[in-house]
């Protein structure tokens, strides 16, 4: 998938361990075939390279995947979209860019994104990209959805603990073999290299999307990599999100689309939906969270 999985497992043998950890790569590897727009055989490609000409019809694990995204779409009102794939690269994050796009350039980028466009015939379990250049993605969601998954099967084959790091996508079973709780520390925005807090995650997930990693400086400005699907324009305003959830896939999706609502319409989504919890860094350093995060100083 592009990322890095790193795999923590409790077992009694490192060779028991060491089987499971075969499993979970098989697994991740069998999820890239699924959603990968890269590979021109997945399913994922097969949707793309009928759009504007007819509907595909998919796997039901595919078709969930994409049922939930466009729930999620809904929720964060669009700040969430898989149809972002659609996008046009014009903003140049791991070059020197001496240029902010015209208005014109960005709005034109955006013209085959929308959810809303997205058409599922869940009796003959199909979906329709209606215009030619429509694509999806899952960048915002995959990794977590794998995670989610491989923890599944682990958790099936009887593994009594353990972390699936999905590139910072986090989701926990168990304990510790000490029987102690698996801790997570939140990058401190401020310096990637340091830690700000760290929290308990039990049977939990958490993710984290930053301005930190990717971005560009013009004139002052600094303009993020995380870009909102509704209008083609970088994200302002926020440094950092953490979300914290059961299901490692909802935390990825809505991480990123936090991000994009901003503090207070971020917060505000975030109170509304049961058993998930948020901290947000602002373009100030102030942080915000949601009623059940208690912060633990390392």
């Amino acid at each position: 998938m592009g990322n890095r999985f790193d795999f923590t497992i409790v077992a009694q043998q490192e060779a028991t361990a060491n089987l499971y950890i075969d499993l979970a790569i098989a697994e991740v590897q069998r999820i890239e075939k699924l959603i990968s727009s890269w590979d021109s055989s997945s399913e994922t490609s097969q949707v793309n390279n009928n759009a504007g000409i007819q509907a595909v019809p998919i796997s039901k694990e595919l078709y969930g995947l994409i049922e939930r995204s466009i729930q999620l779409s809904k929720v964060t009102d669009g700040a969430f979209d898989i149809s972002y794939a659609a996008m046009d690269v014009i903003w140049k994050f791991n070059i020197a860019m001496d240029y902010v796009p015209t208005d014109e350039a960005i709005l034109r980028s955006v013209e085959n994104v929308g959810y809303k466009n997205i058409v599922l015939n869940k009796e003959a379990q199909t979906v329709f990209l209606p215009q030619k250049g429509m694509k999806i993605a899952f960048g915002g969601i995959g990794k977590g959805y794998a995670a989610d998954k491989v923890k599944a099967l682990l958790q099936e084959k009887g593994v009594v603990g353990g972390i699936i790091n999905a590139a910072g996508d986090l989701t926990t079973w168990g304990t510790q073999v000490s029987g102690k709780k698996w801790m997570v520390g939140i990058t401190n925005p401020l310096d990637k290299e340091k830690i700000f807090s760290w929290l308990p995650i039990v049977e939990s997930s958490v993710a984290t999307s930053g301005n930190y990693e990717k971005y560009i400086l013009f004139k002052g400005d600094k303009y993020s990599h995380i870009i909102d699907p509704r209008t083609g324009w970088p994200s302002k305003g926020v440094k950092s999100v953490s979300v914290f959830a059961k299901k490692a896939e909802m935390c990825d999706a809505l991480a990123t689309s936090v991000f994009v609502m901003g503090v207070e319409t971020g917060l505000s989504v975030i109170n509304q939906l049961a058993g998930v919890e948020v901290i947000i860094v602002d373009e100030s350093n102030k942080i915000h969270k949601s009623a059940g995060i208690v912060l633990q100083n390392y």
